[in-house]
């Protein structure tokens, strides 16, 4: 797994902020309701960019959410799976497929690379997982 380093994430990305609520419920509502949104629409070899890219910014907004729970902010999206893989080193996998998901949506953003159905058929379970672990991490 290739994610930035945490010190190079504290010195240049990270600053603490105090924890607010009200955003973190707002967040993870906005989250779900995207989820809702993404999964009412079934991937063609046409719109599974979409939804993949739709999964990944529920997976974003989770962890931004996280770190806002525990006092602290990110300018950087890397830093965020960073901080989720540090804090529950025992989710390796999780952190691997959200850093997965962070490159193949960069490299089509950048590169105009598409995304595989089968990236999505193959996956789509995981995230959705993944997706409940963290709003239970959240809202713990």
């Amino acid at each position: 797994m290739n994610l930035m380093d945490w010190s190079k994430c504290e010195k240049e990305f990270i600053r603490k902020v105090t924890p607010d609520q009200e955003k973190i419920c707002s967040i993870v509502e906005m989250a779900m309701s995207r989820l809702e949104f993404v999964k009412s629409h079934t991937a063609t070899e046409k719109n599974v960019y979409f939804i993949v890219e739709g999964y990944y910014e529920i997976l974003k907004e989770l962890l931004v959410a996280l770190l806002l729970k525990n006092g602290l902010k990110s300018r950087n999206h890397q830093c965020l799976i960073t901080y989720f893989y540090r804090e529950y080193p025992d989710h390796e996998f999780e952190a691997n497929l959200i850093s997965r998901m962070s490159y193949l949506r960069n490299r089509l953003d950048y590169y105009g690379e598409a995304i595989d159905v089968s990236f999505y058929s193959k996956n789509k379970e995981d995230i959705e997982k993944i997706i409940g672990l963290l709003a239970s991490i959240v809202n713990d």
